[in-house]
């Protein structure tokens, strides 16, 4: 099978080469009955998805719709490709131009096709950080906003909503460190366009918009609008991202956006709560890795903070073991936050259900071997209060720890 040939994007295309519709260099080149030849996929969107039946170039009326392969000039493009590949190496690519750029910002502004356009800006945005410097500095990310919150006009059109998930796909890649683009993106109609992608979107464009919303987590963006404004839809589309094993980049995303919105205020938390976190993050965290592990004990420990995540977790029925599981065997950080959540847990529902739950899926033993540590920490603290409050209840139990007993001597 032949392998698709991707176009260099620094390449000086032929006119003929090109699309008359696209602009782009034609893979399947089709002629139709005006003799006009155009890339197939591109003529067929303009027959079948935009309902026409004219001749795109000549705007002349068309009896058929037949599309006749050029398979000639499929081959002189094929050959003059190859010939281009060997004439350029890797390290005397063409720099693009400046004219370049903003002749293609200024065609997605105009054109009906704009995906095609934002596809082709996308591959030379990747072609470098002084490319993307150069977009930012010609209003790139001002032209991308544009379309992206388009979507809150017409949400309904197949079209608008697909240039706003190519536009995210341009507008994920570069850096957002410079005070206009944070500015533009922080507007209320642009995060929540932003939000509803994140909600909508194909895999893609979902990723895209969790790793934008990741990197304004990181410049304090405030979340409480975003919030307010979409409410547990938000929470929703961010667990159920959390939850796809297949993208992991996605997840970790979801982590650190989740880590800010929590952060922000007790309202936040009440409606993650609400939406299922709790239960979302104990169901996760067995097979998380060290790092995901870290982030979702802290998520936990946060919602814990809360009366009604307390409560969620005490009815999740497997919180206390999965907790027990991370305590000692991941890291000192996991193990600050997971001796945390036990002792909120202690410290409000100290029931007969949650304290035999403790004994049974070694918490007790854990926090007992937390007290042979050296000099005071908070966890030891932590350990220590726990087992002064409930150690009498255990001790009554025929599993407890034998050095339970000493230690309860000693403390008293």
């Amino acid at each position: 099978m032949e392998m698709e040939r991707k176009p260099d994007p620094t390449m000086e295309i032929p006119l003929y080469f090109m699309c008359p519709i696209s602009m782009e260099l034609m893979k399947e080149p089709v002629t139709i009955s005006t003799g006009v030849t155009y890339d197939k996929k591109n003529i067929e969107k303009w027959f079948f998805t935009y309902k026409k039946k004219t001749c795109p170039a000549t705007m002349q009326r068309l009896e058929n719709l037949d599309l006749t392969p050029n398979n000639t000039l499929k081959r002189v493009i094929l050959t003059w490709q190859d010939q281009e590949s060997q004439s350029l190496s890797s390290s005397s690519l063409v720099s693009v131009k400046h004219d370049e750029l903003v002749s293609l910002l200024t065609t997605i502004e105009s054109t009906p096709f704009k995906v095609s356009s934002l596809k082709k800006l996308r591959a030379i945005i990747e072609l470098g950080n002084e490319i993307k410097d150069d977009f930012m500095q010609s209003g790139g990310v001002e032209v991308l906003v544009r379309i992206i919150v388009q979507i809150l006009v017409e949400s309904c059109d197949f079209v608008t909503f697909r240039a706003c998930e190519e536009a995210l796909g341009v507008l994920h890649q570069l850096p957002l460190s410079d005070e206009e683009p944070v500015e533009l993106l922080s507007k209320p109609e642009c995060m929540k366009a932003v939000a509803i992608m994140l909600q909508r979107g194909s895999a893609d464009a979902r990723l895209h918009a969790v790793t934008i919303f990741r990197k304004m987590a990181k410049i304090e963006y405030n979340w409480n609008w975003v919030v307010q404004d979409q409410g547990m839809d938000l929470f929703k589309s961010l667990l159920e991202l959390l939850s796809d094993e297949i993208c992991t980049k996605a997840s970790s995303c979801v982590l650190d956006v989740l880590i800010e919105i929590l952060g922000a205020s007790k309202k936040n938390r009440l409606k993650a709560v609400e939406a299922g976190a709790v239960c979302v993050l104990i169901e996760l965290l067995p097979d998380s890795n060290r790092s995901k592990c870290e982030k979702m004990l802290l998520l936990i420990k946060m919602l814990c903070e809360c009366a009604e995540g307390r409560s969620a977790f005490v009815e999740h029925g497997l919180g206390i073991a999965t907790i027990s599981k991370k305590i000692l065997r991941t890291s000192d950080v996991a193990t600050k936050s997971g001796v945390k959540i036990l002792w909120l847990i202690c410290s409000f529902h100290h029931t007969e259900k949650v304290l035999e739950e403790m004994l049974m899926f070694g918490s007790v033993k854990k926090l007992l071997t937390l007290l042979h540590m050296e000099g005071r920490t908070s966890m030891k603290d932590k350990a220590i209060k726990i087992i002064k409050m409930h150690g009498n209840s255990w001790k009554q139990y025929p599993c407890f720890p034998c050095e339970l007993k000493d230690y309860l001597k000693l403390m008293n």
